[in-house]
């Protein structure tokens, strides 16, 4: 009996162990990119890129076609932008569900026009041909692939693509169809609510804004299925979960409870002023696309959508290490609420130091400090 309660010891204090380690790790990211946005900060206006020298190529003729500026007034009603990077066997059943649909909407609406833009985030695989079989089938006026050259991530691949489009709106979905396409007509509403609600309250000017001068970003969202999804996952799956929430609540602030999904929606002049400023290249960058909402005061709506979870993920859990484009881990935890409260008590931080961090400030060192003191 003794020998069994010894066991039962061991691993409880081991459980209690891995969950502390994963906390930190977890709560560590969340200082790190928290301390990364203090450092880049946000210009809280529209950065004009130089005019760019790419080019759209038409596989039919081989004709080079001018890419379009998010600066340039808008040619079509909605821009879907598909980032993908070695997707060349779940992209085309993504593309079918999603011409068909808007070849029907566009049958039964003149004024809606639409084109998809598939950026090739530097694939080893022919994901490049699967998506220019399709630009030969719908013609380059709707459908259009940008080439990367080399892998930047799945935020550099969006960043591009927004800067390229030519909708009014600018619809950014993932390359696995795991987001039911008809949902994009809940996150247009919202969109055409608030404009609706924006004209009616300035009456000050004759001319009616088009829907791409206002600024809104709409997010689908998935947090409605997290019971289910804490239901059938494996507990260390729904620790990590819990923790990335955590995380996106500290670094993030509240309002987004899911800023993961793929599925959102914004309006040409959100677009320009969110992506000319953003840096990150990684999956972090939607939690920055929250932060910038929040700093540039760009409305922010959450809309519950119909997801499937797709086999094949191309994140990684290392990933959150490189956020900010910088691949080694700097583990720290964040408690800057209680340092901000409690700044005369830590007057001489350099005393509370295990060791310097290269490139990190002295507040967040004291936080990664704060980490070591709960292992």
């Amino acid at each position: 009996m003794g020998t069994m309660a010894g066991l039962g010891e061991s691993a409880l204090s081991f459980s209690l162990l891995l969950s502390s380690l994963v906390l930190i790790v977890a709560l560590g990211a969340a200082a790190f990119f928290l301390d990364y946005i203090r450092r880049i900060g946000c210009s809280h206006s529209i950065q004009k890129t130089a005019a760019s020298d790419s080019f759209f190529e038409d596989p039919s003729s081989l004709a080079k076609v001018p890419c379009p500026s998010i600066f340039d007034p808008a040619e079509k009603y909605i821009s879907l932008i598909i980032p993908a990077y070695n997707e060349e066997d779940r992209l085309p059943s993504t593309l079918d569900e999603t011409l068909n649909y808007l070849q029907l909407r566009s049958a039964a609406e003149k004024s809606f026009s639409y084109e998809v833009l598939i950026v090739d985030d530097g694939s080893r695989d022919h994901t490049s041909r699967a998506a220019f079989d399709y630009v030969k089938k719908y013609k380059i006026d709707n459908v259009r692939v940008l080439l990367l050259g080399k892998n930047h991530g799945k935020g550099e691949a969006i960043r591009k693509g927004m800067l390229h489009s030519r909708g009014e709106l600018l619809l950014m979905l993932d390359a696995d169809g795991a987001t039911k396409l008809t949902d994009l007509e809940k996150l247009e509403s919202q969109i055409q609510t608030f404009a609706k609600s924006a004209r009616k309250a300035d009456s000050s000017t004759d001319c009616s804004p088009r829907l791409s001068d206002f600024e809104i970003a709409v997010f689908g969202s998935r947090a409605h299925l997290e019971k289910q999804a804490l239901a059938t996952r494996k507990w260390y799956r729904n620790f990590l979960m819990k923790g990335f929430h955590l995380v996106v609540l500290l670094a993030a602030g509240p309002g987004i409870r899911d800023t993961q999904c793929g599925f959102k929606m914004f309006t040409r002049s959100a677009a320009r002023k969110l992506f000319t400023n953003m840096r990150l290249k990684r999956w972090c960058f939607d939690v920055k696309l929250v932060y910038f909402c929040k700093k540039l005061g760009i409305p922010m709506v959450e809309v519950a959508g119909n997801w499937t979870e797709i086999p094949g993920s191309k994140v990684k859990l290392t990933g959150v290490f490189g956020c900010n484009g910088i691949s080694r881990p700097k583990f720290l935890i964040l408690i800057s609420f209680v340092l901000r409260k409690n700044k005369n008590k830590h007057a001489n931080l350099n005393s509370l130091f295990l060791f310097p961090i290269p490139g990190l400030s002295k507040h967040t060192q004291v936080l990664f400090t704060c980490s070591l003191s709960l292992c």
